[in-house]
């Protein structure tokens, strides 16, 4: 008979270290929640019994219980997990050596985030509300690795270790994030055909396959150069006041993803049937801890204004229909 979740993570927390070498025998077995963008996920990691000291990498409980679904076989997903545990714990000290907290404010960057959809990890990590969304902060140790860029969430924890308040590190992202991760508008046409060639088609037949759109009748890309966490261009105002000058017509703007948004001429639709849209790719297409906002914003190009166009009741981002302000109750109360 097969495990269900909860069962599975205290067997995993008692065997777990059977499965691993000798030198790790005298470790003992730490499973917490970690809050990630969007979600929760238990970790497991491995502490010293002398000090306490979490000295290992994380793995997580839902990935092995996936794995223990699809074979049903207990032994062979801790043999599994334990050899990906063992190579990480091999590789955990690689980027040490690189790390280096006196120069950490010309690497702190920006990152775009759900409110509603993240309000337990918001209460332990520095952030300022942005609409709907939250501004909050990463570290990035590595940029240009051949693995692919290394960064951390900047939590309370961190913020103290880097001696920065909210403030400081806000003013420094500024700098650091357009500098980083150069931001980016494109052409939905010339992102298609980009990928087309990238895919090995030629360029006269990707050019033949992409119809040419009017800019105005456009959708048009809004990220960066690395198209990681590209959301957060949507920050810089001088980017969307060029495209709505180009356009010459206000914009509305719909997140596709923490990777980036998508932009059109206000001309094109009503709000909220754009808002139904991006909603419904969210739920069918968008990974949850890719997902942004349901919301669609509108930039006003005479005011140089970014605000909300809509207030769909969804604010969450998992397909439950977040509660009501308790401060409707608290005003009730005292009438």
């Amino acid at each position: 008979m097969k495990q269900n979740y909860e069962e599975f993570k205290e067997l995993v927390e008692a065997e777990f270290l059977k499965f691993m070498p000798e030198k790790y025998q005298d470790m003992e077995i730490s499973i917490r929640k970690c809050n990630k963008v969007n979600t929760s996920r238990d970790g497991l990691s491995l502490m010293s019994k002398d000090s306490g000291m979490n000295i290992s990498p994380t793995i997580y409980i839902d990935d092995m219980f996936k794995d223990y679904e699809r074979t049903g076989d207990i032994r062979e997903v801790l043999t599994k997990a334990a050899g990906l545990f063992e190579e990480a714990m091999e590789h955990a000290g690689e980027l040490v050596p690189a790390v280096d907290y006196d120069n950490a404010k010309d690497n702190v960057v920006f990152q775009l985030i759900n409110t509603e959809q993240n309000r337990e990890m918001l209460n332990n990590m520095p952030s300022r509300e942005f609409k709907d969304l939250s501004i909050v902060y990463r570290w990035v140790i590595k940029a240009d690795s051949p693995e692919g860029i290394h960064s951390a969430m900047i939590d309370n924890s961190l913020a103290a270790k880097l001696g920065m308040t909210e403030d400081e590190l806000f003013k420094c992202a500024v700098q650091n994030t357009k500098r980083i991760f150069p931001p980016v508008v494109k052409n939905m046409n010339d992102v298609i055909r980009e990928m087309f060639v990238k895919d090995g088609m030629p360029l006269e037949v990707a050019e033949m396959m992409t119809q040419e759109i009017p800019n105005d009748k456009s959708m048009w890309v809004i990220s960066n150069a690395q198209g990681i966490n590209g959301a957060v261009s949507m920050l810089y105002e001088d980017n969307l006041h060029e495209l709505a000058m180009k356009l010459d017509s206000d914009l509305y703007i719909m997140p596709s993803s923490v990777h980036e948004v998508i932009a059109v001429s206000s001309n094109l639709g009503d709000p909220n049937e754009l808002a139904a849209m991006v909603v419904e790719v969210n739920m069918q297409e968008v990974e949850l801890a890719e997902r942004l906002s349901n919301q669609v914003y509108h930039y006003d190009k005479d005011l140089r204004k970014l605000d909300l166009a809509t207030d769909t009741p969804n604010k969450r981002l998992d397909g439950i229909v977040a509660e009501q302000s308790l401060v409707y109750s608290s005003q009730e109360k005292s009438r």
